[in-house]
């Protein structure tokens, strides 16, 4: 059996990357644990003062098969490329002409860019593959393909 996984991404603010990473991955922030109607009543349970409850978020894949995706706010910016980085499989693989694989990947594009995404290097054609490398709204990379 293989180990479990979650990736955590470092931020300035996490409430913002799990909107955006949430959409960006069909996914969704977790309900609070039982006995809390909302994320906030449970930090007031816990003590937790206001100007600390966006430290953390996260948000899961609602059929439990991706990984859990934490973010955590840090003090320090974002200074040079990811040493990693997420690929967003949407063009449908080999067995996809490549054609149908340039649509499908150029309508997520569009898609991610309107929820806040920019477009860092345009399209990427070699090899018979097609991507494209973007940036999520505090510019860390990521590419679709």
């Amino acid at each position: 059996m293989g180990t479990s996984v979650q990736v955590v991404i470092d931020c300035a603010d996490p409430a913002r990357l799990a909107d955006f990473w949430g959409e960006a991955l069909h996914y969704r922030i977790p309900a609070p644990p039982p006995g809390s109607a909302s994320w906030d009543e449970w930090a007031v349970a816990q003590g937790i003062p206001e100007d600390r409850w966006n430290d953390t978020s996260a948000i899961e894949d609602p059929d439990g098969r991706g990984p859990r995706v934490f973010l955590q706010r840090v003090p320090e910016k974002k200074v040079a490329k990811n040493r990693m980085h997420l690929d967003l499989n949407v063009g449908g693989g080999p067995d996809v002409p490549l054609e149908e694989r340039r649509l499908r990947v150029d309508a997520e594009v569009a898609r991610l860019k309107a929820l806040g995404a920019s477009d860092a290097r345009g399209a990427i054609e070699q090899h018979g593959e097609y991507w494209v490398r973007m940036n999520d709204p505090e510019d860390n990379e990521f590419c679709i393909q």
